[in-house]
């Protein structure tokens, strides 16, 4: 990993999002830590993933598809500021900010889906993302709480429920996301 001015970062933040996805990063970044001191996990790489996590969120379908092309992503994430966000943040960290440590890029690209096999830190921003004290959703008190005693159970309760939004929505599933469900289900099943 390369070191990473966290002030060039803040900058970022503080002049290119909305105040209200700037209090969701900030969010985040304060249960990424959280959360990697509860479980074991480097805490400044999960505060520097959470922060990067949306950079590209609020960007035009126009700036996003452009993004997309550029890049050489799946025609998936055409039109798809949910799932190409991560993508791109990713790509972006890696190419403009030097960093290399695969598992705070693949923590910022599977922040949305998750996927198999999800490392310690990919599982702490996907959840902190999903927690942050200003979400409010049905059943988000209890996965904080759960969060908190069992990070893969969490992680599981949300996938599922994810993924049963997304059927009702009748809108594109990424496959990662039933990946990281199964992926998930079945390490607690052997446990």
């Amino acid at each position: 990993m390369q070191c990473t001015d966290k002030n060039l970062l803040i900058d970022y933040i503080n002049s290119n999002m909305t105040e209200k996805r700037r209090i969701h990063t900030y969010a985040v970044a304060e249960e990424a830590v959280k959360l990697a001191r509860r479980y074991g996990e480097d805490v400044e790489k999960a505060e520097l993933a959470a922060l990067f996590h949306d950079f590209f969120r609020g960007i035009s379908v126009e700036e996003l598809n452009g993004y997309v092309k550029a890049f050489g992503l799946n025609h998936v994430y055409l039109n798809n500021n949910n799932l190409a966000h991560g993508k791109i943040a990713a790509i972006v960290m890696e190419r403009d900010y030097h960093i290399t440590d695969q598992d705070i890029i693949n923590a910022v690209s599977f922040h949305t889906t998750g996927r198999a096999e999800m490392s310690l830190l990919e599982k702490i921003v996907y959840l902190a993302d999903a927690i942050e004290p200003n979400r409010a959703y049905p059943g988000v008190n209890e996965l904080r709480d759960l969060a908190t005693k069992d990070l893969d159970k969490a992680c599981l309760l949300s996938l599922n429920r994810n993924i049963e939004y997304i059927r009702s929505r009748g809108i594109y599933l990424d496959e990662d996301t039933l990946q990281a469900r199964d992926s998930l289900l079945k390490k607690i099943r052997n446990q």
